[in-house]
């Protein structure tokens, strides 16, 4: 069994943006040289996500509005009771999820025809990472 491990470095400009990584994640399992396996993708930080959808920036916008009316900027978190200001994000994380599994056949990722893998960030402008897995044969 093969394995690759790296990591994906951001810091975005914005307090929420998402970033389609398809193409890099891509890149990885083509270096790791596993053809048949599966890839994890992993935002390492709670108040980020990673998740699977179309790259269609209307609809890119209308999960930005979506996770913004379930889990809106406030300033009566109770989180917020610890110096932070970035309870909405957690719960914004928790919506879409930290990471996502995504097959390898015959060394390509095996995406339905519409679907992108992206990083979602909900308290950007400072580092964080994503960590990305290649496991199989």
């Amino acid at each position: 069994m093969k394995f690759l491990t790296e990591y994906l470095w951001f810091n975005t400009e914005k307090k929420r943006e998402y970033i389609n990584i398809t193409d890099t994640v891509e890149a990885l399992v083509r270096k790791s040289g596993v053809k048949e396996g599966m890839v994890l993708v992993s935002a390492m930080h709670i108040t980020a996500g990673v998740y699977v959808n179309d790259a269609e920036s209307g609809l890119i916008q209308d999960i930005d509005e979506w996770l913004e009316k379930l889990a809106p900027f406030r300033a009566d978190y109770r989180h917020h009771r610890t110096g932070e200001t970035n309870g909405d994000a957690h719960l914004k994380s928790l919506l879409i999820h930290h990471e996502v599994i995504v097959p390898i056949t015959d060394g390509h990722l095996d995406l339905g025809p519409w679907q992108q893998i992206y990083y979602a960030e909900f308290d950007g402008r400072r580092r964080k990472r994503v960590i990305v897995k290649v496991m199989g044969e």
